[in-house]
This record gives C-alpha cells, structure tokens and sequence, in this order.
C-alpha cells in the first residue's frame, strides 16, 4: 500500500514536470523566417512570436525622439548562407535588397532608442509578432552592417 501510493506521487510529480516544460517549450517558440515566408504565410503567422530578417530600405526610415517610435521598411533577403555568398556577399545582397522595388516588404514599427547602425542597407534581424495589418511589431532589433566594417579588415590584418 504504502510502496503504491509512493509510486502515484512520482508518477504525478513527473508528469506535472513534463507538462511544464513541454507547456513553457510550446510558448517561448520562435519561428525565423525571411520577408517572403511571411508573405506567403499570410494569416497563419499572424500574431505568432516570429524572428525576422531583411534589408534595411534607408528612405522608410522615420523615428520620433519624444515617443521613441522607428519605422521602417524590410526587404526579402535570403536565409542560405550559400546562395548569399554565390551572389557576391552580404553586403552585396542587402544593397541589391534594398534598391529592388520588385521585392517583397515589411513595414516595421519598434519603440525604443534608435540604433547607430540603422541606415539603408543594414540587415535587421527582429523579434517579435506580425499583426492582422501586416505590419511587424518588433520587441527586438539586432543589427549588422557589414559594408561598415569592410575596410577595417585588410587594415586590422595587416597590424598583426
């Protein structure tokens, strides 16, 4: 009796262990995804926790000092490593990216300080959920902007 009933209890402790992490696994996902799989997606990432990525448009760009709010548009860049780097880099695809107008787009809206890298031609890798307007609103922005830092290289090789 008493081995049946300690048998129970860790039965229903691991089963409540289970159930929590499978529950917090389930509402912390991200899903990384390019300019076009959201647009393709349509309604069935709306409101999702999404991680998205594209190419800075520099003209889009527009930021309120006294509300801290940043606009801007996002170009489709691709997600292979292999093709970017069969086109000529990242640098170059972000400014193909950006100067493309047949390309697919995202309006962007983050509140917060803006970035010193944010400018036309920059990637934005963001978090956040798109929402039933199309518009994604960004709880993080990461930027990389790898023309910024081309020219330092050669030189910084070259010191040591």
């Amino acid at each position: 009796m008493q081995r049946t009933k300690f048998i129970l209890g860790g039965t229903f402790i691991l089963a409540a262990v289970v159930y929590l992490i499978v529950s917090s696994t389930q509402a912390s996902k991200e899903y990384f995804l390019t300019v076009d799989e959201v647009k393709a997606q349509g309604a069935s990432v709306v409101g999702k926790s999404l991680r998205l990525s594209g190419a800075v448009i520099g003209d889009t760009i527009q930021y309120d000092p006294n509300t801290l709010a940043l606009t801007f548009e996002v170009a489709h860049v691709t997600g292979d490593n292999a093709e970017i780097e069969a086109q000529g880099g990242l640098a170059v695809v972000l400014k193909t990216a950006s100067s493309d107008s047949t390309l697919n787009r995202v309006k962007v809206v983050y509140v917060g300080p803006k970035p010193d890298l944010l400018r036309g031609e920059a990637q934005a890798i963001m978090t956040g959920k798109i929402g039933a307007d199309g518009i994604f609103q960004a709880d993080e922005l990461l930027l990389k902007c790898p023309t910024k830092y081309e020219q330092a290289v050669p030189e910084q090789a070259s010191t040591n």
